[in-house]
């Protein structure tokens, strides 16, 4: 029996469109701005050693700025990034510039689940900021109560099964109770292989269906 579901956002309760048109572009044309005003406060600089750390040189914050543009650009998921862009896209939310983009059936199943007793968790290569973000100012209202927890890549790469693993300690229920959304073959394998159940769900034509796992166009067709 399912106890716990935990989703992916990115293609899954959420459109990649809003991500990589919406949100991408407005952490890049923030980025030096925001770096420029709070490089020298303690958590950005932590962040901007960390990204001259990967790059394994000496960064000023104008380096550092033209290195996160370049990731912004091929989508890299290194956790100073995802950090860095949920500061900027806090502001934008709380500025009303942005709104979170979930699919209609989202909130309806979410709640759905949440009241039949399921936990319900994320786990997204964004950071747990970005995450609380995008369904705290989601189009469908604050959707955050329903949640019991957040993780992203600081917990492992979403294609390793030590993070699944990982995930599971943390929740405490048993490999074969939890249920992992995700619209990535290689991210439910990576699960399936830790003992999760999967669904991958096929919402567009840029999934690319993995024979391996049950499909679902939207949440109305996930079977726990």
């Amino acid at each position: 029996m399912i106890k716990a579901i935990v989703t992916d956002i990115e293609g899954t309760t959420s459109s990649i469109d809003f991500v990589h048109q919406s949100l991408f572009p407005y952490a890049k044309s923030h980025l030096r701005g925001f770096l420029r005003q709070n490089a020298r406060y303690a958590e950005v600089a932590a962040h901007l050693h960390e990204v001259a750390r990967l790059e394994d040189r000496q960064l000023t914050w104008e380096d550092a700025a033209d290195v996160l543009e370049r990731w912004i650009t091929e989508d890299r998921k290194a956790t100073p990034l995802k950090a860095l862009q949920g500061m900027i896209w806090k502001l934008g939310y709380e500025a009303g510039e942005l709104k979170g983009h979930v699919y209609p059936d989202t909130p309806v199943y979410l709640k759905r689940w949440h009241e039949a007793g399921k936990k319900l968790y994320v786990y997204s290569s964004g950071s747990v900021e970005a995450q609380q973000l995008i369904f705290g100012y989601s189009d469908a209202g604050d959707l955050t109560p329903l949640f019991s927890g957040y993780f992203d890549t600081l917990v492992g790469p979403k294609r390793e099964t030590q993070s699944y693993r990982n995930i599971l300690k943390q929740i405490g229920f048993a490999a074969d109770e939890v249920l992992f959304l995700s619209d990535i073959g290689e991210e439910l394998d990576a699960a399936r292989a830790a003992g999760m159940k999967t669904c991958q769900l096929l919402r567009d034509a840029k999934a690319k269906p993995f024979a391996a796992h049950p499909h679902a166009k939207d949440f109305s067709e996930v079977v726990l």
